[in-house]
């Protein structure tokens, strides 16, 4: 029986796919995003609230059953392929409960397990960094190949897919990476929504408090101005919804 290593729970999520969620945040991820906000989830061996078995997160959630009919349950991170072989267990219960699944992940690893773990979801948020080889590996540490193949899978297995892009001020905000972007995107069928996410420095207390530096500093909040220009340029080239 796996045991998962379970960062946080949000019992009545908005933000992390279709309609009210019960969302799990996974300990462990292997990037290093230079605009995570969430480097406290990083580290595979801290101590956390929950580490449960799959049956054990399947009787929290079904305490919520009721709020999330019209939604379901989303693993997200950290890096939830990181404990593969748990989720599989969890979402396996769940779809026998009725209740919709979605794995909110970076793709940044991608193996037969991981390929499983995608089957065994409903629905797929993949985070596309940029389409920039050299620009991924300096944002993330990571190359940006699994990311690719992650993508080329759903595509492939016909998963139905949302896209989420965090756009960082004077790194990947104009016009030319922005439509590169786009136009890979719009080489994908599955994708039937692209969240532009704007970079925000409301994290940044957690780097002082686990004395990590900062790696953005002196990098401001990206401006409304900036992300309605992202949504015109993505509107411009894709299909799909954009928000």
């Amino acid at each position: 029986m796996t045991t998962g290593k379970i960062h946080s729970l949000e019992s009545f999520g908005t933000v992390d796919g279709p309609g009210i969620r019960f969302v799990v945040f996974m300990q462990g991820c292997p990037m290093r995003c230079m605009f995570c906000h969430n480097p406290d989830t990083w580290d595979p061996q801290a101590k956390v609230p929950y580490k449960w078995t799959a049956e054990q997160l399947m009787d929290e959630v079904m305490k919520y059953k009721n709020f999330i009919k019209s939604g379901g349950v989303t693993a997200t991170g950290g890096e939830p392929l990181m404990q593969a072989d748990f989720l599989i267990e969890f979402f396996t219960l769940c779809h026998e409960k009725g209740i919709h699944t979605a794995l909110d992940t970076s793709g940044v690893i991608f193996n037969d397990k991981t390929k499983k773990l995608i089957d065994s979801s409903d629905m797929v948020l993949l985070d596309i960094k940029t389409t920039d080889k050299e620009l991924h590996k300096h944002l993330t540490g990571h190359s940006i190949d699994n990311n690719m193949a992650t993508m080329d899978y759903l595509e492939t297995t016909a998963k139905r897919t949302w896209i989420r892009h965090v756009i960082t001020p004077g790194i990947n905000d104009d016009e030319k990476h922005l439509t590169d972007v786009a136009r890979y995107i719009s080489g994908y069928s599955v994708v039937e929504r692209v969240e532009l996410l704007p970079y925000h420095t409301m994290g940044k207390y957690k780097y002082e408090n686990l004395s990590i530096k900062y790696p953005l500093e002196g990098v401001d909040d990206l401006p409304q101005t900036s992300l309605q220009t992202a949504k015109d340029i993505f509107s411009a080239i894709l299909k799909c919804k954009i928000s």
